[in-house]
């Protein structure tokens, strides 16, 4: 898209800004028509404000994305970082009269080295694509989010974000070793290492990583790597109750198990997927438990795992044969969130992680509240590292379904901290859980945090609202 500057609307404020961007940055990097402009507007969140940006720029390069920050400080305007806007928290949504930066352009893999098990990459790098170009050196990168062919490197930093795969392999956090970021002002600074191991300072990579944008602009990344594990072999298993389901969780995390994957779904989320996908999964199941290892001897693991299930009250328990078949099982999970959305038009996407062993508790208190308010209320969630979904549909054309919706999922958060968890494992706060981030850190909390935003960003221009 090239800006129209005789089409669109020019006032001297925007016009102002508009021509110091243009100073250091080509014309199609420089967007200012509102009706292109609105379509960076937000990201995938609902309840969620969202502003009209002043302008959307499209930088390629470091230098461009400094020029547009030392412009930013110089006018005060605030700028609101964007990746690919699949974040379901707001926090990518942007303020009246900011400039949007949108680093999608930016989306170059600098290097893979199988020595050093690292990649050098840029923040625009969609997910998938790193992941399947280090494949073809025989390594892995294992952060895989369920929006993995579209979310980018540079939003999954920015949100901490995790996967399928957390349980044995962790979240984005363990595989970020360094940062080059643009600070407010548009000074350049580089935080971590390149190397296995390092403890030199604070360590501010981990503090840009979940900050949402807040404290700098990631334009490079160095990400561990590790070898290329072996195909994964799934197993499902059906539970006549989800409290069984949880059991069987329990029992596999107690026993001393890695999975690669340990997902469930309840018979809601199963309904959404074969009303969509028309998948074939068993809608007379409470639950279904996906487990799967990337052993070298799957099979042995999975049969172990088999055992467990049928002791905890499994009423069916179906290995896959192959890898394809494992894919289609991973590939029903995938589809969850999108199939929930089919079945009322919108949802509001909880967040929220559990201690395992209070896995139970949280399913059924998610039940007891969906039967309260008279919604349909769907669970997919990350079992084996506690990470729940509970997905609330309705119709947003129905006011009274949607305040229900919004109470439901306030009640859901609320229940998520009465059992010692958190009200996001993966998914950040953005503009969505801000009031709930300040009932789960507490005020001491809350001040010291501001007080970080301070130290990187004293003239609150990056990303305000969102956070605190």
């Amino acid at each position: 898209m090239i800006m129209s500057r005789i089409e669109a609307p020019r006032d001297t404020h925007t016009g102002d800004l508009t021509d110091r961007l243009l100073a250091g940055l080509p014309p199609e990097a420089v967007l200012t028509d509102p009706d292109v402009t609105v379509s960076y507007g937000r990201d995938m969140a609902s309840f969620c404000p969202a502003g009209s940006p002043a302008v959307v720029v499209l930088p390629r390069t470091v230098e461009q994305v400094q020029h547009v920050m030392r412009t930013a400080t110089e006018l005060r305007v605030p700028v609101v970082p964007q990746g690919a806007r699949t974040g379901l928290s707001g926090g990518a949504n942007a303020t009246d009269g900011c400039i949007v930066l949108s680093l999608t352009k930016m989306d170059r893999i600098l290097e893979i080295s199988p020595v050093d098990r690292i990649a050098v990459v840029e923040p625009g790098v969609v997910n998938a694509v790193l992941s399947r170009a280090v494949e073809e050196h025989g390594l892995h990168y294992p952060p895989d989010p369920s929006s993995w062919e579209t979310c980018t490197i540079g939003g999954n930093i920015g949100t901490a974000s995790g996967g399928l795969c957390c349980v044995k392999y962790g979240v984005t956090a363990e595989y970020v070793l360094g940062l080059d970021v643009v600070l407010a002002d548009g000074r350049l600074m580089s935080t971590g290492r390149r190397t296995a191991k390092g403890v030199a300072g604070y360590d501010l990579t981990r503090l840009f990583v979940g900050s949402e944008g807040s404290l700098g602009i990631v334009v490079r990344a160095v990400l561990a790597l590790k070898p290329k594990p072996p195909r994964q072999l799934v197993l499902a298993a059906e539970f006549g109750s989800a409290t069984a389901a949880c059991d069987a969780v329990c029992r596999i995390m107690a026993g001393g198990h890695v999975p690669s994957l340990l997902e469930l779904m309840d018979r809601t989320t199963v309904k959404a997927v074969n009303d969509l996908a028309h998948m074939g999964l068993p809608e007379t199941t409470e639950a279904l438990l996906l487990a799967a290892f990337d052993t070298p001897e799957p099979a042995a693991d999975l049969a172990a795992v088999a055992a467990l299930c049928e002791a905890a009250g499994a009423t069916q328990v179906v290995p896959a044969e192959d890898a394809a078949e494992s894919e289609l099982l991973l590939q029903a999970r995938r589809l969850s969130l999108t199939a929930l959305e089919a079945v009322k038009g919108t949802t509001m996407i909880d967040d929220v992680c559990v201690p395992r062993s209070k896995l139970g508790a949280m399913l059924d208190g998610v039940e007891r509240i969906a039967a309260e308010h008279g919604l349909t209320i769907g669970v997919c969630a990350h079992a084996g590292d506690g990470n729940t979904h509970p997905t609330v549909c309705f119709d947003a054309r129905d006011p009274d379904e949607s305040r229900r919706a919004r109470e439901s999922f306030d009640e859901i958060m609320a229940l998520g901290l009465e059992l010692g968890g958190t009200i996001t494992g993966e998914h950040g706060v953005g503009v969505l859980k801000k009031e709930w981030l300040a009932r789960e850190i507490g005020p001491v909390g809350v001040e010291m945090q501001r007080a970080v935003k301070r130290a990187f960003d004293p003239l609150d221009l990056l990303n305000p609202g969102k956070l605190f």
